[in-house]
Order: C-alpha cells, then structure tokens, then sequence
C-alpha cells in the first residue's frame, strides 16, 4: 500500500518537472539548460535527463545555433501534452484545496467543540494558508501564531499574517495544534505529542498521520 502511494507522488513529481520544462521551452526557444534548471530548482543533470527524454517522445525538437548552442522548440505534440499536464496538475491542485478546507473547517469545528479556541499551526505551507482561510467559519477559533516546523534557518518571521516562532512555549496560552507539515507531518506530530496531550495535537486526515506509537509483538 504504502508503496502504491510513493508511485503515485512519483508520478506526480516526473509530470511536475515536465509540464516545467514544456513551459520554460515554450516561453524561451533559446533558455539553456542551466537557466531552465535555475527557474525549476532541480539539478542540472536532472533537467538534462528530462530534455533527452522530452525529445525522445517527441515533445521538443533541438536545432544547433551559433556559438555551439542549442535552441528548444515544441513540436504539436509536446503543446498538447503540455496542454494535458497543465489540465492534470489544475485538477490535482483544485482536488487538494477543496480536500483541505473541508478537513481543517472540519478540526476548526473539533476544536470550537471542545472550547480549543486559541489554536496554533505546526508548519509553513499550503496547507497552513488554507487553514487561515476557514478559521472563522462558524466557529470562534481563533489562530494565534505558527510553529515553524523546517530545518531552514532563513525561516519566514511571519506567514499569511502570523506570527512565525520556533517554539510551542514561544506562543502564549495555545489550547491545541494543527499539524500543517505536509512534507513532515508524522515526525511533527510525534513530537509535539510528548510536548501536550496527544487530543490536542490534531491532523487532517489527507495527512495519513499515525496517531498510535508501533508496539512490540512477541513471538
């Protein structure tokens, strides 16, 4: 199971990069593959291996131009591929936000229930963004500050107009917390865990957290 979903991000990635190289091409016949690598944020060997496999499917053409370069070109069949990436990634875009706002109006409401009304979020994304935006929605939570959950030291001192601290004590009087990370939401839910009571740690179920520590079995 777990490695049918791993494809499946698989996938998603390798169709990531692609619709981003189509599109680089597609704005600038002449961008080198060090700049599409700039623009992408991946490695230059990786965008080398996406351009050979894009001609070999036929998505680009190369023409040699002077100064011992090359220029890019679509061909009719890498616009309509583009044109099918771009549809997929705006599919799976549109599916995770509208999946996202239900499930955090959905801990909003758990913790209105239970009287959490000043709530913190673990971690800097799109899935905290999102939250902010449905935090009021019937309910009188209200969120106090984010935990920055990245190893990054050049961390935001703020995100979607709040606060952004490196620790839980760093917030004053938090009833409970959103687990935001989507990148590290298990290892983030452990810990803050050991921190509060694990009820007041609470994570979307998208997440696919494991909310119950592995025991032993004896043989």
């Amino acid at each position: 199971m777990a490695q049918g979903n791993s494809d499946k991000i698989n996938d998603v990635d390798e169709n990531t990069i692609t619709l981003g190289v189509l599109s680089a091409i597609e704005e600038d016949d002449r961008a080198t593959q060090r700049a599409i690598s700039r623009d992408l944020g991946i490695a230059l060997g990786l965008t080398n291996a996406y351009l050979k496999r894009c001609v070999k499917k036929g998505f680009i053409k190369v023409r040699h131009i002077p100064a011992n370069r090359y220029a890019y070109y679509l061909t009719p069949q890498g616009f309509a591929e583009k044109s099918r990436l771009t549809a997929e990634y705006l599919s799976i875009s549109f599916n995770f936000f509208r999946s996202s706002r239900e499930q955090c109006a959905d801990l909003f409401k758990v913790c209105d229930k239970n009287r959490w009304t000043r709530v913190a979020l673990a971690g800097c994304g799109d899935l905290a963004e999102i939250a902010t935006l449905c935090q009021h929605e019937g309910t009188d939570v209200e969120i106090i500050g984010i935990i920055n959950t990245s190893e990054d030291a050049d961390a935001p001192q703020r995100f979607a107009d709040l606060p952004v601290v490196n620790r839980l004590t760093d917030l004053a009087r938090v009833n409970a917390v959103i687990v935001t990370d989507i990148v590290n939401a298990q290892r983030v839910y452990d810990r803050l865990s050991k921190a509060i009571p694990p009820e007041r740690v609470l994570t979307a179920p998208l997440l696919k957290v494991s909310r119950e520590q592995p025991r032993l079995i004896d043989d």
